[in-house]
């Protein structure tokens, strides 16, 4: 699904018939200035959604950025200022303020975890756990936050879990059954010292710890060949990820990022003409 499509979605669900309100007004133009006004800290992300939205319901609408995507923005700093023919402004403005209250909410939740961690060479990914239909765009938000990219869906890496060992039979048997159909990049979940000893034994490209305590990571990471990159998953919070980067793993999964960030808070506030 592309943006516009999203878009149009949106445009259905929140102006079905109108904008009765201001419509009712009687008002078809008024001139002004409108100011995109940040209302707290945050790294803008979703810019060109609230563009595109924009330039979809208010086409004569003339905008203007001070930032861009991935810039750190204080609170009370104008982010974009809109002029023209406000009205339609207007009635964009809930539909816009949405995709980027979302979007910077993530760049900025996903900022926190990777400042945490800069003084590691351990590297913050996403997950699959998105809004169905926005992947693509919580994903960006990640990428502006500073955080990396995991796989975008399940046609892009193979990453045997849990249940794919029980449907196989075995750790051995699964991972044998990938080699042998995949030539390419081999993932595997692991949840103790044992399955990390038994997964090492083949030519793989990563491993995932999955839920281990910080003790037995860093173990694992001593255990693992610096062929076979290291994944650390489950329970990671703002307090947690620190340490567990620092016992040496080379990425740390955080389905929080897209599943449970708070929104950022922005303001249009209107400035009319006399």
């Amino acid at each position: 699904m592309n943006f516009y499509q999203i878009l149009n979605l949106a445009i259905q669900e929140d102006i079905p018939d109108g904008d009765v309100t201001t419509d009712s007004l009687n008002i078809t133009s008024k001139n002004g200035i409108a100011h995109l006004i940040a209302k707290q800290d945050l790294v803008l992300s979703g810019k060109d959604c609230f563009q595109m939205t924009m330039e979809k319901i208010a086409p004569q609408a003339e905008l203007k950025w001070f930032f861009q995507d991935g810039d750190e923005i204080l609170n009370k700093q104008t982010v974009a200022t809109i002029s023209g023919n406000l009205i339609p402004v207007l009635k964009a403005e809930r539909i816009a303020l949405n995709f980027l209250g979302r979007l910077s909410g993530i760049a900025t939740f996903t900022r926190e975890f990777v400042n945490e961690i800069k003084h590691t060479n351990c590297k913050i990914l996403d997950t699959r756990k998105t809004l169905p239909g926005f992947r693509k765009l919580e994903k960006k938000a990640v990428a502006d936050g500073g955080g990396t990219n995991h796989r975008m869906s399940l046609s892009d890496k193979i990453l045997i879990k849990e249940n794919h060992i029980y449907m196989a039979g075995s750790l051995e048997k699964s991972i044998e059954c990938a080699i042998e159909k995949n030539t390419g990049f081999i993932e595997i979940e692991v949840k103790d010292l044992d399955e990390v000893k038994r997964a090492c034994q083949f030519d793989i490209q990563r491993l995932m710890l999955d839920n281990m305590s910080n003790e037995d990571m860093a173990a694992a990471v001593k255990i693992i060949p610096d062929n076979i990159q290291s994944e650390a998953s489950g329970n990671m919070t703002i307090d947690r990820v620190k340490a567990v980067a620092e016992v040496g793993v080379d990425f740390i999964s955080i389905g929080a990022l897209t599943h449970s960030p708070p929104n950022a808070d922005y303001s249009l506030l209107f400035q009319w003409e006399n």
